[in-house]
């Protein structure tokens, strides 16, 4: 693509708004900056579009939203499934997100797609269900989550509820390049559209629908009126959960919910924290300046658009950062222990996590008799199993979470979902507070229940329009020149891109193999029967371009691409026998991959 002939066509052309026009102009001396906005177009992925908002082919703007929905109608339009029709939209507290939402409508509805649009920003489950409730064959949302104030994006959801499957993404993504960003573009003005009667808008009763099945994930609701002197602050970082996680908390029967009045402001620049990211310490200082101030028992804070959850919790007189997987650990022990005192744990009952996630969740559910099944990362994965079990009856869903804050009980929505995250984060605070425990100390007797556990995950930051280039070299060498230890020998390699798992030669694979009937299989196949060669098998899930490395002695290390960010990611996980053990075997893995993995 020749890059400035395309910027000057946004100059001159007349479908171009001035505003757009007068920022291109302003650049019109930086030649970088013009080829970084204009020599690609911002990839449209099983997430969506994801960028910081700008003019240009690789920004968030009007135009690259109303392309990015020509191509969902035109895939829409192409499609059969049967009894689904229109498209569901909400957004969040971002800036231009309600903006971008009426224009995509507008692109819909001048193809002649009904859209329900919600009145309102709302928690990003709420879409998913909504979109379900409506029988909608897809479902928009304007938002970029936990991501810096200069970012949107523009998530797509199918019939089912879940995000946009990769063969649908990748039709929507080749309609767009075979097409122009303005002479194929139908539009129609948000107003005219609800005039002639595509628009139907959602409001308060989706909410009640939405609220009553959240409601319904209680597993100890009793607990929560009974302990009617607990104190929980809470904050929404300026977003979508402002509203209906104090609602559902008080309809649960939470008295003392005290919320940080500066960040129930609804605000897309995010003006009180750095980053609007519920798993990280800053976000909470103003939350747990109040906490002290009122002798409060629990923080909780959710993120821009209402599906991340993180949590502050009392040790003493300090208030503790809970890491998603120490949630999620908590959440799931709770339910399982809740529920078999209350006789509702299904005989098949199963929990499902992403394979970059905790090793202690399936301890657990080892030592409870719920069966544990992993996924890739993508919280779309977790709403296949749901989908395939309520079919097939195999499993009863339980629980399932991602270590990167994202949890879901219930089958109601096919995404995480913070609200409900909330309420069982409150309810499970107030149940063991009952028993005396504060949620630290019912941690750390988790740990010595089911093993010591550690995680960390590391972003490496890259810089520039070719982030995404250098990202991929950095894959591409690790794949090439494999390493032969991070911190500990590796005895396994799971490349998710090619589809199989290597037993490495080093060391012992024999010994390794054995604890796997299909490598023993493929040992047993091997008529040399030497220990110096690598065997293979099937890791047994989809294609994703991410590297597993299991290690010696139980710890494991994960390289992966973000899907959204020019980051790659790196999934620390230790166990040991006690926590200092955990944290020796965390520093020796983390040194080592980070010496490999540079940006």
């Amino acid at each position: 693509m020749d890059y400035r002939n395309e910027y000057n066509r946004w100059l001159e052309s007349e479908l171009v708004d001035e505003a757009t026009k007068e920022e291109l102009r302003a650049i019109a001396g930086d030649e970088k900056e013009i080829e970084g906005r204009f020599s690609k177009l911002l990839d449209f992925g099983t997430a969506g579009l994801r960028g910081i908002m700008c003019a240009g082919l690789f920004g968030m703007n009007v135009y690259t939203v109303r392309y990015a929905t020509q191509g969902l109608a035109n895939l829409i339009k192409s499609s059969s499934e049967p009894g689904k029709s229109g498209v569901t939209i909400s957004y969040d507290s971002r800036n231009n997100s309600d903006l971008f939402a009426r224009e995509a409508a507008g692109v819909l509805a001048a193809n002649g797609i009904h859209v329900y649009f919600f009145e309102s920003l709302r928690p990003t489950p709420e879409l998913s269900f909504a979109l379900r409730e409506t029988d909608s064959i897809a479902g928009i949302n304007i938002t970029a989550s936990h991501n810096p104030k200069e970012y949107n994006g523009y998530k797509v959801y199918w019939a089912d509820g879940a995000q946009l499957p990769p063969e649908h993404a990748a039709e929507v993504a080749e309609s767009m390049r075979k097409s122009d960003i303005f002479d194929d573009v139908k539009t129609m003005d948000f107003a005219k559209a609800a005039e002639e009667g595509f628009i139907t808008i959602l409001g308060d009763e989706m909410d009640e629908k939405y609220l009553a099945c959240v409601l319904a994930q209680s597993a100890s609701a009793s607990s929560v009126r009974e302990a009617a002197d607990f104190k929980l602050i809470y904050t929404p970082l300026h977003g979508t959960g402002y509203k209906l996680v104090p609602e559902v908390l008080k309809r649960l029967g939470a008295e003392n919910i005290i919320t940080v009045p500066e960040q129930m402001v609804i605000d897309g620049d995010f003006p009180t924290v750095k980053s609007p990211n519920p798993d990280n310490i800053g976000t909470f200082e103003l939350a747990i300046d109040l906490a002290k101030a009122n002798d409060a028992n629990l923080i909780i804070g959710t993120d821009p658009d209402g599906d991340r959850c993180g949590a502050v919790v009392r040790n003493g007189d300090e208030f503790v950062m809970l890491s998603g997987n120490q949630i999620g650990c908590l959440l799931l022990d709770y339910l399982i222990q809740a529920k078999k005192e209350a006789g509702t744990l299904a005989a098949n009952a199963a929990a499902v996590k992403s394979v970059v996630s905790t090793p202690m969740a399936n301890a657990i559910c080892e030592k409870n008799d719920v069966t544990m099944i992993e996924v890739l990362t993508g919280f779309k994965y977790i709403g296949e199993k749901i989908k395939e079990w309520e079919s097939n009856g195999e499993h009863t869903y339980l629980f399932g979470f991602e270590e990167s804050n994202g949890y879901l009980a219930g089958t109601y929505a096919r995404d995480k979902d913070a609200v409900v995250a909330s309420m069982l984060l409150c309810e499970m605070a107030c149940y063991y507070a009952l028993k005396g425990l504060t949620l630290y100390e019912v941690l750390q007797k988790m740990y010595k229940k089911y093993g010591f556990f550690k995680e960390e995950v590391v972003s490496i930051q890259f810089e520039g329009f070719d982030a995404s280039d250098k990202m991929a070299a950095v894959m591409k060498d690790l794949r090439e020149n494999p390493p032969a230890q991070i911190g500990f020998p590796i005895e396994r390699i799971r490349d998710y891109d090619s589809g199989l798992v290597t037993v490495v030669a080093s060391g012992c694979p024999a010994a390794v193999a054995s604890k796997c009937p299909a490598v023993s299989a493929a040992y047993a196949d091997d008529a040399s029967g030497a220990d110096d060669k690598a065997v293979t098998y099937p890791t047994g899930l989809p294609s994703s371009n991410m590297l597993f490395y299991e290690l010696s002695g139980g710890s494991k290390a994960v390289v992966r691409p973000s899907g959204t960010e020019p980051k790659v990611k790196l999934y620390l996980m230790a166990q040991g026998f006690d926590a200092a053990s955990c944290d020796a075997a965390l520093a020796a893995v983390k040194t080592a991959l980070l010496d490999i993995v540079k940006a």
